[in-house]
């Protein structure tokens, strides 16, 4: 691995490496005030990021929890108050921001910035951002797929002052708090990060006292050039040149059948990565729209991801030029609804990862599951005083394989590592929701030489509510986890609901405001990652692992790898390859895949509503997309879904005589 470069700057080395950590080690405070004083239990399972950045509003340090969605924006937020308000920026001031149209993400993301000044001269920023459960709107959550404009997904905050001159603006916190279904929950968070901003500022004071306020400033611009010139170094490293994918949001709810593509295009020039996004879809009639800033950030973070050596500040982002047109579904400007912009921040970050995996082959590694979340909004019927409840909940999933390694199973999304899975003993504690089962899936991983790590089902059990319902924000139902290098998909995502008395019906993975009823059952699932490489290269021995583990069960060793096991003892997970007829199928998949992908799709569907395909014998084989609840094919999906198989997998499946 290359090196970092040798630091030149005018700071001794000790003294450098003494403050860029202590910068990060700020960071990390100001997340353990947020952790154990904020009020909501989303929070609190750390949906949150904090920021320190210099005077001009350009980030100096990031925690080492700190979520990829959030990173790329905070200096984007930071700039805005001070575009915004000039001279007016005093200590004691403290700001308050959720605006996506001016570098943000969501309006649930709402970030608390403070003005750090030494002897009447502003000289850096401290900041916290968190996600709100709750911003008011059309829903619970705030999170209205049908949404097109911003005004069913709540109150949007201009940079406006909470603090002014060491004074509380209680009016002005009130008027915020007061448009949520949960004010009291609102205020406990805000007043969290307000003081996990002080932390900050109360840390960067003691070290001024210490080393000087010049060296500290000095500091803070000598880390962000140590960053640029470590980047720089490894893109002058790649080869110049360009490359292109494309990934997929699953639909346009206001709009016919089809997915919706954001496509990337990298471009390397000498020390520099331009990343061109113009060929995106217009923006949709949905939530899944994505501002500048969640792209920008999408794009940062997919690029970091194979630097894990380099710390993360603004001097990543002076080697990044972006490129986007007008009003795509990744450039979305006001009015436009931006709540669901993770949908399209995951598609950026899996393309990206697709992207360096050709340039960076060592690191390589397949699409990653999605992230989601249920949105569980009424009132709690247990007690006499009925309070209002939500319970806003996401699931771990699988990572993709990789080059020389199985992906991470039931891990936190690429949205943010940091992200804790909430525990059900809060989630039962505070809602009435119960959690029946909570496990992994077999066969949930995408099959390949490596492959994908596994994702997770749960399901649970609405009890005493009224006025309930639920809305699914989620993706990856049609433009399903995909492998490369030969690699296989995975599993799609979505809900079902059986309310009492009812049959089960699957809802999908884009929904809000379905009523809910006591006794309601539903459960969800996530995927696994994609596979890396031709599954039917896995060493057999491999796939008998996975079997005993319950990762792969025993009739898909042999439809997706070609291995044939003889159960010994199913009770004591014992199993024996037979070589010989492994040979065999092995021999007789390779002859027959890439006809299949040229299967009348019709037909395909036909046999998978009567039961002769399963689930995975139509995505995995012969790449068609249906409505998952009903059979129906999906043609644009299939369409689109097939193309992205023939280029991402054919090409590198092995024929018959090389199995």
């Amino acid at each position: 691995m290359t090196k970092l470069p040798t630091l030149s700057t005018t700071l001794d080395p000790v003294t450098f490496e003494v403050l860029r950590n202590a910068f990060v080690n700020i960071v990390d405070q100001m997340a353990e005030q947020v952790r154990r004083t904020c009020y909501s239990f989303v929070v609190y399972n750390r949906d949150f990021s904090n920021a320190l950045c210099d005077a001009e509003g350009n980030t100096v340090a990031q925690g080492n929890q700190d979520l990829a969605a959030h990173v790329g924006t905070l200096h984007y937020t930071c700039k805005a108050v001070i575009d915004e308000f000039g001279d007016d920026i005093h200590p004691g001031d403290i700001f308050l921001i959720n605006d996506p149209y001016v570098g943000g993400t969501h309006f649930n993301d709402t970030r608390v910035l403070l003005p750090i000044f030494v002897d009447g001269r502003l000289i850096a920023w401290s900041q916290a951002n968190g996600h709100w459960a709750d911003m008011g709107g059309s829903v619970p959550g705030s999170f209205d797929v049908s949404a097109r404009e911003m005004f069913k997904e709540g109150i949007r905050v201009p940079p406006v002052k909470i603090w002014r001159r060491g004074e509380y603006c209680r009016d002005v916190a009130r008027l915020v708090a007061k448009n949520t279904r949960d004010p009291d929950a609102i205020i406990g968070d805000m007043d969290a990060q307000t003081q996990a901003t002080r932390i900050a500022e109360r840390e960067i004071l003691r070290l001024c006292d210490k080393y000087g306020v010049e060296t500290i400033i000095t500091a803070f611009a000598e880390v962000q050039d140590y960053v640029e010139r470590a980047i720089r170094l490894r893109l002058s490293e790649l080869p110049d040149g360009s490359w292109e994918t494309v990934d997929f949001v699953d639909q346009d709810p206001a709009g016919q059948e089809g997915m919706i593509p954001i496509r990337v295009k990298l471009t390397i020039r000498g020390d520099e990565a331009e990343f061109d996004l113009s060929g995106s879809h217009p923006t949709i009639g949905s939530i899944y729209n994505c501002a500048f800033g969640g792209t920008f950030a999408g794009i940062v973070s997919g690029m970091k991801t194979f630097f894990p050596d380099v710390p993360l500040n603004a001097g990543l982002y002076r080697t990044v030029k972006v490129v986007v047109s007008d009003d795509t579904i990744v450039s979305a400007r006001w009015p436009v609804a931006v709540s669901g912009f993770v949908m399209g921040f995951e598609k950026i970050m899996n393309a990206i990862f697709e992207l360096f995996s050709a340039l960076m082959p060592e690191r390589a590694m397949a699409c990653a599951f999605n992230i989601e979340y249920l949105q569980t909004g009424g009132y709690d019927a247990r007690g006499d005083d009925r309070p209002y409840f939500m319970l806003y909940d996401w699931l771990s999933g699988g990572w993709g394989g990789r080059n020389g390694r199985d992906g991470l199973g039931v891990t936190a999304s690429c949205f943010g590592v940091g992200l804790m899975i909430q525990p059900v003993e809060g989630q039962e504690r505070l809602c009435p929701v119960r959690t029946d089962r909570f496990e992994i899936v077999t066969d949930s991983a995408g099959p390949g030489e490596w492959r994908g790590g596994v994702g997770l089902d749960k399901g649970g059990t609405i009890l005493d509510v009224e006025n309930c319902v639920f809305s699914y924000f989620c993706d990856r139902e049609r433009s399903i986890v995909w492998g490369i290098e030969g690699g296989l998909p995975a599993r799609p995502h979505g809900l079902w609901l059986e309310p009492p008395g009812e049959e089960a019906r699957f809802l999908g993975a884009v929904f809000s405001n379905v009523p809910v009823h006591t006794g309601a059952r539903f459960w969800r699932g996530t995927s696994g990652g994609g596979g890396y490489g031709d599954p039917l290269k896995r060493d057999p021995q491999r796939v008998l692992e996975d079997v005993v583990d319950d990762y792969v069960s025993v009739e898909r060793a042999r439809k997706d790898y070609g291995v044939v096991l003889t159960v010994i003892d199913e009770d004591l997970a014992e199993y024996e390859i037979d070589e010989t007829a492994t040979r065999a199928e092995r021999r007789r998949i390779a002859a027959q895949r890439k006809c299949w992908l040229e299967e009348d799709p019709q037909q395909v569907a036909e046999r998978f509503r009567t039961g002769q395909l399963d689930l995975y014998d139509v995505i995995r084989q012969y790449g068609v997309i249906c409505d998952w609840g009903t059979g129906e094919l999906l043609p644009n999906s299939t369409r689109a879904f097939r193309q992205m198989m023939k280029a991402r997998s054919m090409p590198y499946w092995a024929d018959e005589a090389n199995v």
